[in-house]
């Protein structure tokens, strides 16, 4: 199945929908000039061209509608077809992908299939889209949406060092020690009902872009250093300013000699 062959089909009729909508907006304004003037041969003219548009509209929209509900959108993320087409836009749009259907990463995005409701889910945003296309271009616009947003690295940088400082406390760790991020993200969000607006992926995407900056001091002369390691399960992985996937587990804050 493909949603493109249906939507190639859809698409004359929606013309044809859209052209006699045009029409009768033109020709309603005909009518009421005709019932001003009292000009009421062409007023029953007009009246009569305008009953034959809407039952020529009339007739397309249960043409369109008869061609969409014959299209099995279950059965469309159940095959997979779905799920593969929506792969290759991606790889056609440079879009990253981690993970099987029905659990995907598109950093910093999770994208969760729900093949009973027939939902997409984008972190949490519900979704109903049919157009692998369509769903790509919106993940697209929200990477360079969030890549164009404002950053300060060394005001996150800062409030990663507190956060820093709080586990060194908390998990009784001595100072410079390597702290998992994982850790530092339960210290710099400890509040679970904060943690549903700024979740582990847009911390991911922080840390992304301060790991990009290049930046390794605080704005109070304190250094960072960032732990990569693949193997580790509470690894955080991200990608580069070249797009390649970087693993980061932990954190370590010290003074500068």
């Amino acid at each position: 199945m493909n949603y493109e062959e249906l939507y190639g089909q859809l698409m004359p009729l929606e013309k044809k929908m859209k052209d006699a909508a045009a029409a009768l907006q033109k020709l309603s304004k005909t009518i009421a000039q005709d019932t001003e003037k009292g000009d009421l041969k062409s007023l029953a003219k007009d009246l009569s061209q305008f009953a034959q548009i809407l039952s020529d509209q009339s007739s397309i929209a249960a043409q369109a509608q008869e061609t969409a509900s014959g299209f099995d959108g279950r059965a469309y993320y159940e095959s997979g077809d779905f799920a593969a087409q929506m792969l290759q836009a991606c790889a056609e749009q440079g879009i990253d992908v981690k993970g099987e259907y029905p659990v995907y990463e598109m950093f910093p995005y999770r994208v969760r299939f729900d093949t009973e409701n027939q939902d997409i889910y984008l972190d949490r945003k519900r979704m109903q889209c049919m157009r692998p296309a369509n769903f790509v271009q919106t993940v697209k616009a929200g990477q360079e949406r969030l890549t164009k947003a404002a950053f300060n690295p060394v005001a996150f940088a800062g409030e990663l060092s507190e956060a820093y400082d709080t586990a060194l406390f908390k998990y009784k760790k001595h100072k410079g020690t390597d702290i998992y991020l994982t850790n530092l993200y339960k210290c710099l969000v400890p509040m679970s009902r904060s943690r549903k607006e700024y979740d582990m992926q847009s911390f991911a995407f922080d840390l992304a872009r301060l790991y990009i900056s290049g930046a390794d001091t605080t704005k109070s002369g304190r250094r960072f250093q960032f732990g990569t390691s693949r193997e580790s399960s509470k690894a955080i992985r991200i990608l580069d300013a070249n797009g390649k996937e970087q693993y980061l587990a932990t954190l370590c804050f010290y003074d500068a000699e």
